[in-house]
């Protein structure tokens, strides 16, 4: 079968975008992995590199006949059936005959008892005959065409066979946030392509300032680790589009994995709400197609992360010898200085003399020998210096996380919160966390949402930093939340030059590392907070207005038995000296008497009172909890007239007005 899959996303580095995923740290064996891994790319360079705003998917079914005919293979009859392994015996089908009609006769006899069930019982039928023709074509191959479009920056023209066909040419050795390590991702892709269906990469490119779009028709000589072309022209370009398309064929199993991509894809829209993303799946019988759009929600993006120097304490040996290879400094303290951050030329100086081996402060960074680099490198991993303080990281943010739960999953309640930037090992890294509690299509108990550099994590979740945090590290009863019966949301992005995963695959972060525990399990326990103040006055409202409710359903009663009382007293004569003086103090009697109060009289005072009341508990309950004081704030609103003067003060339960008179 042949899908044809088209993206649009806008990302600044889409030479990095195509088919990361058809890698996941090794080379694909299997071909339902590989068209995962394959449709689970181009989300990565969504929210990788920060311009993209919308993301378009179509994944088309095509008959194998077909596919033979894009390679030019004729399509032949089986003249020997025996030879495949999908051929069935007589024995073998009779086995599997006898075996459905005991299945089939089993749930009409359970069916029967429990009475009409009859839709159901097609349903199970129905659910037979698909495993019964998924088994026949199990043997069958598929195949999918994947295409990725971008909105973004563009590949020039003479360096898009070198960027595609040639592994380890990723520029991915940057001090900045991005999401892969060794720019290998599409070479996979082509890869792969190349081993399952011998076709080669189509790519279309084209820069902001290029007129004309630059197609290329490639693949990757494996031997000489070699771009192969096999066709290359321009392309008129009269809408004036930048950006790049890449189309690889590969082999797949698309229902394997359908529920694995649908379900990146939404978490995808969770974490870039300001992307709009739509799939739609084209099957060659319609009422399996499937059609999905993720919608914008905002248009504010993060702030791109901006290129730094590297810290000292993050570079490696052979780093520090090509920096002073390469360096157009003309001595050590200029090169401490300019070539790494938090590094002032007095404090350089101070290393210098600190290194003791036949170096100063005039030394040329290129003279140096290797036991100098050596010591050099050794004594940047000792010394204290300035932690990094983030600019070169883009977090998605509080604001967009809590838009795409929100988008998403419609929660009851949601926190969020973002730390300050951390270090580890030289590199910065920030945490974001957000709570939920409720929602659509989420299961009680605790539900765990893992990104790295804004990317989803669906696989290995148990060996994560993240999910151990969430599981075993805080005590959700703290909260006022039921880790087993409430549906709990834990989402948590980490960004970092650096993530920590572990592991080829890049699926888990490491657990073994006490800053990042830290700064997860507090991020994750300051949302907790917020809730637990959120859930306290969703507690004291529903306390609330249950009291009300139980006091108001007696007030008809009590107004009666009341006023029968106060009419009794009225016909009564007045005796003794008591009786007296409180009717020439409070004049209660009369009223009833003349029939000015009446028993409606008494239940709309004792609805007022029983609301007054109701308030004052309230607010004082709010006082205890401290949510009162922590509101309380003054607000002054600007006049319209250059002359003005304030009135009395007007109070109120909860706040003090003054009007403004004319002057």
């Amino acid at each position: 079968m042949f899908c044809n899959r088209k993206v649009l996303l806008s990302s600044s580095q889409r030479t990095k975008t195509l088919l990361v995923l058809i890698t996941r740290g090794n080379a694909c064996t299997q071909a339902s992995e590989s068209l995962w891994k394959t449709l689970w790319m181009p989300q990565k360079a969504l929210v990788s590199y920060l311009t993209s705003r919308s993301l378009f998917v179509c994944r088309q079914e095509i008959s194998q006949k077909r596919m033979n005919s894009i390679r030019g293979v004729d399509n032949h009859e089986r003249l020997d059936e025996e030879l495949y392994h999908d051929f069935e015996t007589d024995d073998a089908r009779k086995k599997r005959l006898a075996r459905e009609t005991k299945e089939l006769e089993k749930l009409e006899k359970a069916f029967s008892q429990k009475g009409d069930k009859a839709a159901l019982l097609e349903t199970k039928k129905k659910e037979m005959e698909v495993k019964r023709a998924a088994a026949a074509s199990k043997g069958a191959k598929v195949f999918y065409k994947v295409t990725v479009k971008d909105n973004g920056m563009g590949m020039p023209d003479k360096d898009i066979p070198n960027l595609l066909g040639r592994v380890l040419s990723g520029t991915k050795y940057g001090i900045q946030q991005t999401r892969g390590k060794f720019g290998l991702g599409a070479k996979m892709a082509l890869i792969w392509s190349k081993m399952s269906t011998g076709l080669p990469i189509e790519v279309r490119s084209a820069t902001r300032k290029q007129t004309y779009i630059a197609y290329y028709k490639l693949d990757i000589d494996i031997h000489k680790n070699e771009p192969h072309v096999h066709a290359h022209k321009e392309e008129l370009n009269p809408q004036k589009w930048h950006g790049a398309e890449l189309s690889v064929t590969i082999l797949g199993n698309w229902q394997y994995y359908r529920a694995k991509v649908l379900r990146y894809m939404r978490q995808i829209a969770v974490i870039t709400p300001y992307a709009q993303i739509s799939f739609h799946y084209k099957a060659e019988d319609e009422k399996n197609s499937v059609s999905i759009t993720f919608v914008r929600r905002t248009e504010k993006m993060p702030p791109p992360p901006k290129e730094v120097k590297h810290h000292p304490a993050s570079v490696d040996l052979e780093l520090v010898k090509r920096l002073a290879a390469t360096t157009a400094t003309s001595n050590l303290q200029s090169f401490l200085f300019k070539e790494f951050s938090c590094i002032s030329k007095e404090y350089a100086g101070r290393l210098i003399d600190e290194m003791r081996s036949g170096a100063d402060v005039e030394t040329r960074p290129g003279e140096l020998d290797n036991k100098q680099i050596t010591r050099l490198h050794q004594l940047l991993h000792e010394a204290k210096f300035k932690e990094p303080d983030g600019s070169h990281l883009s977090p998605a943010g509080e604001y967009n996380l809590r838009l795409g739960i929100m988008k998403e999953l419609n929660p009851d309640m949601v926190a969020t919160h973002q730390g300050d930037a951390h270090v580890l090992e030289g590199h910065s890294f920030i945490v974001g966390a957000a709570v939920s509690i409720g929602g659509r299509d989420i299961k009680p108990g605790i539900n765990v949402y893992r990104f790295a550099n804004r990317i989803p994590l669906l696989f290995e979740g148990g060996s994560d930093v993240i999910t151990k945090t969430a599981l075993k590290r805080i005590n959700w009863a703290a909260y006022k939340i039921n880790q087993g019966s409430d549906k709990i949301g834990v989402f948590v992005s980490i960004v970092s030059t650096k993530i920590p995963y572990k592991g080829a695959g890049k699926e888990y972060i490491a657990d073994d590392m006490d800053e990042l525990v830290h700064a997860v399990k507090h991020a994750i326990q300051q949302c907790g907070l917020q809730l637990k103040v959120k859930i306290t006055r969703q507690q004291a409202a529903r306390e609330q207005k249950l009291r009300r409710k139980n006091l108001t359903k007696y007030i008809p009663n009590a107004a009666a038995a009341v006023f029968k009382v106060l009419q009794s007293m009225a016909q009564a004569p007045a005796v003794g000296d008591k009786r007296r003086r409180l009717e020439a103090e409070e004049d209660i009697l009369s009223p009833v008497t003349r029939g000015e109060t009446v028993e409606a009289t008494l239940a709309q005072r004792l609805i007022e009172y029983v609301e007054r009341i109701d308030t004052d508990m309230a607010l004082e309950y709010q006082m205890q909890q401290g949510v009162a004081e922590a509101a309380r704030q003054d607000l002054y609103l600007m006049p319209l007239g250059a002359q003005h003067e304030y009135g009395a003060e007007l109070h109120s339960n909860v706040c003090v007005l003054k009007l403004l008179q004319p002057a």
